[in-house]
């Protein structure tokens, strides 16, 4: 404990007087929330042959929907980070796309290094452990689930100049037609003309539906989102979302489930963006309390550990729980880790769980965060060979192999 206490005070006093407190708490809450999340609600059968195959017990448990509109915390993470992005762009020396590729290789370096790592370990684990295919599919379906988020979210950053300028104009205004848009692609894919409507149009959502809370962070980050501003976002958000649930029959889980044939998250429904808005509204109206929770020492210095392992965590979390579930394969199951989650039981154990797993993370996190630093001596080849091994897994993933 008196380690921990001197940590907290170096870092409390590593901080420079103007960081915002409150931004960094905002994100380092939704980063928390991903592998809280996929730990809580993602689980494991074990077929005949040993294999594992993912479960969820939103399949048996329906009434555990709502943990998932505190848990999907996306709306928040591009709220901040487009308020982070529009400071960072302003303080930027130079033509934009520097500042671009700059933002690209920081999201870029980890995603490549879980990857390529994978990709390795993918013929070690079937033909030298003898893992079973089917689990190591499963387990590559995991690894890439999370890794979207930084497909969409470099799209995203690369719109910020015209974000700015929309803001600018707008203020928090010029996310009501990235709002209407998602809103008449809905209104198609589930309204009166479904049925002539292909099944790839929900396509049409994923960026507007994720770059809605961006520029609402845009919007933040130049100072146009008022106090009333975040109570209109609050209000409107949530009767909007009320209303999507009780008339409109929006499914209630913010997370796909399975056998269910609607989907809120991929794409993104209007049940995501008005989510989102309740978030943020709820994130301009508690900030300045925030920051001033976040003086105190014990509570800041987590904040700065999670933001400086945000890639990381992201990108390896799902790993943490495989390191678990196989070996308990092969032990014919564990109860609340590898067999069917239809049970209180199962819950119950999930949770005892859980600091595994974050045991876990911290110990593979102390070997992965090399990904995030630039890779200063990685020559050509070795940057190229990463390359191929990331292609590789994608596509086995993917299941295009």
């Amino acid at each position: 404990m008196k380690a921990l206490r001197a940590t907290a005070r170096r870092i409390e006093a590593g901080t420079p007087a103007h960081r915002d407190r409150a931004i960094d708490g905002l994100r380092a809450l939704a980063l928390v929330a991903v592998p809280t999340g996929h730990w809580l609600l993602g689980g494991f059968t074990r077929s005949p042959d040993g294999a594992l195959h993912n479960a969820s017990p939103l399949s048996a448990f329906g009434g555990l929907a709502p943990a998932s509109w505190f848990l999907q915390m996306l709306g928040i993470f591009f709220l901040v980070g487009g308020y982070a992005s529009v400071l960072s762009f302003r303080r930027h020396q130079g033509p934009a796309g520097t500042w671009l590729r700059g933002r690209i290789a920081r999201l870029g370096r980890p995603v490549l290094g879980v990857t390529a790592v994978w990709a390795a370990l993918l013929p070690l684990l079937h033909f030298g452990l003898g893992v079973p295919g089917d689990t190591l599919r499963t387990a590559s379906t995991l690894v890439v689930q999370p890794l979207w988020f930084v497909g969409v979210y470099t799209v995203v950053t690369a719109l910020t100049p015209y974000c700015v300028r929309a803001a600018r104009r707008l203020g928090v205004w010029a996310a009501a037609p990235l709002l209407a848009s998602v809103a008449a692609v809905d209104f198609l894919r589930y309204g009166p003309y479904a049925g002539a409507v292909p099944s790839w149009f929900g396509v049409l959502n994923v960026l507007p539906g994720w770059l809605f809370a961006y520029q609402l962070g845009v919007s933040w980050g130049e100072g146009r989102v008022a106090r009333r501003h975040a109570w209109g976002l609050l209000l409107g958000g949530a009767a909007l979302f009320a209303a999507l649930l009780v008339w409109f029959g929006y499914p209630a889980s913010m997370v796909g489930v399975p056998g269910e044939a609607r989907t809120n998250s991929h794409p993104p429904s209007l049940l995501v963006l008005a989510l989102a808005a309740v978030q943020s509204g709820a994130a301009v109206l508690l900030r300045e309390r925030i920051g001033r929770l976040l003086r105190r020492p014990a509570l800041w210095a987590p904040v700065v550990v999670v933001n400086l392992s945000a890639m990381t965590i992201l990108c390896w979390h799902q790993s943490a729980m495989l390191v678990a579930a196989v070996p308990a394969s092969y032990a014919g199951g564990a109860a609340g880790l590898v067999g069917a989650p239809d049970s209180v039981g199962w819950i119950l154990a999930r949770l005892a769980w859980l600091p595994l797993f974050a045991g876990l993370l911290v110990l593979i996190g102390r070997y992965a965060r090399v990904f995030e630093s630039p890779w200063t001596r990685a020559g050509a080849v070795r940057r190229a060979g990463a390359g191929v091994l990331a292609a590789g897994f994608a596509v086995f993933a993917l299941g295009l192999a």
